[in-house]
């Protein structure tokens, strides 16, 4: 028995000792979980309940590396409850079905409640989403979900309502070239404040990938333990770019490029152009983008900028990547320096509305088409003036519906070519004053 037991506690070092450097420097303690002070601070809802045991359903919302899986595994050294921990990528529908089974059993034999933590709850779909539900709301299971993605679009309505939704942030520099040093001490290194400050930055506020890379430069940092920076970054080579194409991170890169060039910012604009196209987005995506911004946000104070957005869309296609790069560049210069109208969107929004309201009003009869002899005899056309007949072209007529009063949706910017459109407009507001009368 002694030989046994001696064998368990060798196998148990031999697999620690084993264990990836981010694992050996996991927090044991809230206390010791960096760059999330106020998730974890003493009268937060979290250390609420640790302290008492009382534990609601939630998920962490968060960036990798910054204490997800972390803060579920204190849980569960520290709660008296059953916890059960699933890999959404790995576990089916009947895994979640037999641990529930097995949750509802302790629930309402052993008064036992389960805690059950499933990392990325992103990736479970719809129908294994559902299979919590009837189990959170009978309080058989407290469930806590870990994504690094919004919960709002990849977790279900009814499931999200009845969880509390912890936010995670991004790791600064100086947390994680605290967690560097403890790699470094850990690895018996010798500690280098370049190399740990390099590390620290390029890491994307991620935790483990700053440690997993410092373990992996190990054998270059015990040879040579003050490196030049660009040496290790040649061993590390090309670093993968934050980037998410079809989740929240592509949404927020392209918002952030719109809203630099609505706010006149060349440079940020490329930077953020930049940021989409080296990490592999879709130029399509992008130049589709700036089409609608040329229309939406510049409009009729430059014209042009629509020419040149449909211009550079065929550039892109006839080039592909990435040759067509400073075309898109360029347009994104063009975009930001361009005179700013929403006019257009605002007048085409409001036109909108009453359409929908009064898509019942019919056309008037004077201007319908009448290709027939029959639409004739019912006056289609009836009393039309052509306006190229007119001395100045123009022949004032009614164009609304009976039933409706003339409106004024578009009313031009002051900036760019609005100002000749604006000019344009009071001459034939003229011209009509004087037919009138």
């Amino acid at each position: 028995m002694a030989s046994d037991q001696t064998d368990f506690l060798e196998e148990q070092e031999l697999s620690e000792r084993q264990a990836p450097l981010a694992e050996k420097l996991r927090p044991r303690s809230l206390r010791e979980l960096r760059g999330q002070d106020k998730l974890v601070s003493s009268n937060s809802l979290l250390c609420k309940m640790l302290e008492s045991n009382d534990y609601h359903s939630f998920i962490l919302w968060g960036p990798p590396g910054t204490g997800k899986t972390t803060i579920a595994r204190i849980i569960e050294h520290a709660s008296p409850h059953r916890f059960v921990q699933f890999s959404a990528v790995l576990s089916s529908i009947s895994d979640v079905k037999a641990v529930m089974k097995d949750a509802d059993y302790a629930h309402r034999r052993q008064n036992q409640r389960t805690i059950i933590f499933i990392d990325e709850i992103h990736r479970f779909n719809k129908s294994q989403q559902d299979a919590f539900l009837p189990y959170v709301e009978s309080g058989a299971v407290i469930l806590i979900g870990a994504t690094t993605e919004n919960p709002s679009f990849e977790v279900i309505p009814a499931l999200l309502s009845r969880c509390h939704v912890f936010v995670l942030e991004m790791l600064g520099e100086e947390d994680l070239k605290a967690i560097l040093s403890r790699g470094v001490d850990e690895l018996g290194l010798e500690r280098d404040g370049d190399v740990i400050g390099w590390l620290a930055t390029q890491s994307g506020g991620d935790a483990r990938r700053a440690l997993n890379q410092l373990e992996l430069l190990e054998p270059w940092l015990r040879e040579d333990p003050h490196p030049a920076i660009k040496e290790l970054a040649a061993v590390l080579e090309k670093k993968t770019m934050f980037y998410d194409k079809d989740r929240e991170e592509h949404y927020n890169l392209i918002s952030a490029l719109h809203k630099s060039l609505r706010g006149s910012d060349p440079q940020a604009g490329l930077y953020w152009l930049a940021r989409m196209l080296e990490a592999g987005e879709d130029p399509r995506y992008v130049v589709r983008r700036l089409i609608r911004f040329a229309s939406e946000d510049v409009g009729l104070a430059d014209p042009q900028a629509l020419v040149l957005a449909i211009a550079v869309k065929d550039t892109v296609l006839f080039l592909g990547m990435p040759e067509a790069n400073n075309a898109l560049a360029q347009l994104v210069v063009y975009l930001a320096t361009a005179p700013k109208s929403n006019s257009l969107y605002t007048a085409y929004s409001a036109a909108a509305e009453d359409a929908r309201s009064t898509s019942h009003y019919g056309v008037p009869l004077h201007i319908r088409n009448a290709p027939t002899k029959l639409m004739k005899e019912l006056d289609y056309g009836k009393d039309y003036q052509y306006d190229h007949d007119s001395e100045q072209h123009y022949s004032y007529q009614r164009y609304f519906p009976e039933q409706m009063q003339d409106k004024e949706y578009y009313k031009p910017g002051k900036f760019g070519f609005e100002k000749e459109i604006e000019k344009r407009l009071q001459w034939w507001l003229k011209l009509r004053r004087e037919q009138g009368k």
